[in-house]
């Protein structure tokens, strides 16, 4: 009698928690080039164990910036993306919304950003971060990355081609 008692509350319990949301479609490497020479990637991990890691890097001028990022469970058990961006505090980010490619988290407490979001668009990635910034103007910025090969690089800067003189006819 105990032990069916025990499975019909494991089933009850089983049936009240929502599903983990498939994020598979985040997992790859993506890669965004910027006209100013900005390179920036991010790397997630197929989801194992009920979590994903990520890893960001950008490059600017030969300088680097990095984030590590993780999404899984809190404390508490509700689905969270962390952000650890160049070795400070991680940062916590409970989910606040799902769609089949898209997911959206938020920290209404957190200095900058407040949301953080991520959706799928065929072979394109867009994130985005928006906030309060602490002066009481709002600031959004998002990058559009490309699905690339692991470790996949921008293309160098074309050199800039002189231009061409024009030269005047002699009268």
């Amino acid at each position: 009698m105990l032990l069916t008692v025990m499975a019909m509350t494991a089933m009850v319990q089983a049936a009240e928690a929502p599903a983990a949301p498939d994020l598979g479609w985040l997992a790859g490497y993506w890669l965004n080039c910027a006209e100013d020479g900005r390179e920036t990637s991010e790397t997630w991990s197929d989801p194992r164990g009920g979590i994903l890691i990520g890893f960001g890097l950008t490059v600017v001028n030969g300088q680097a910036g990095w984030e590590q990022v993780q999404i899984g469970p809190n404390a508490a058990g509700q689905l969270t993306f962390f952000a650890q961006p160049s070795g400070q505090r991680p940062a916590q980010f409970p989910m606040a919304e799902v769609g089949e490619q898209s997911i959206t988290f938020e920290n209404p407490a957190h200095d900058f950003p407040q949301q953080v979001s991520y959706r799928r668009e065929g072979d394109v990635l867009i994130g985005a971060i928006s906030g309060v910034l602490p002066n009481g103007q709002t600031r959004g910025i998002e990058w559009r990355y490309e699905r690339a090969e692991l470790n996949a690089r921008c293309p160098a800067p074309e050199a800039q081609a002189p231009e061409a003189s024009e030269e005047t006819p002699d009268e």
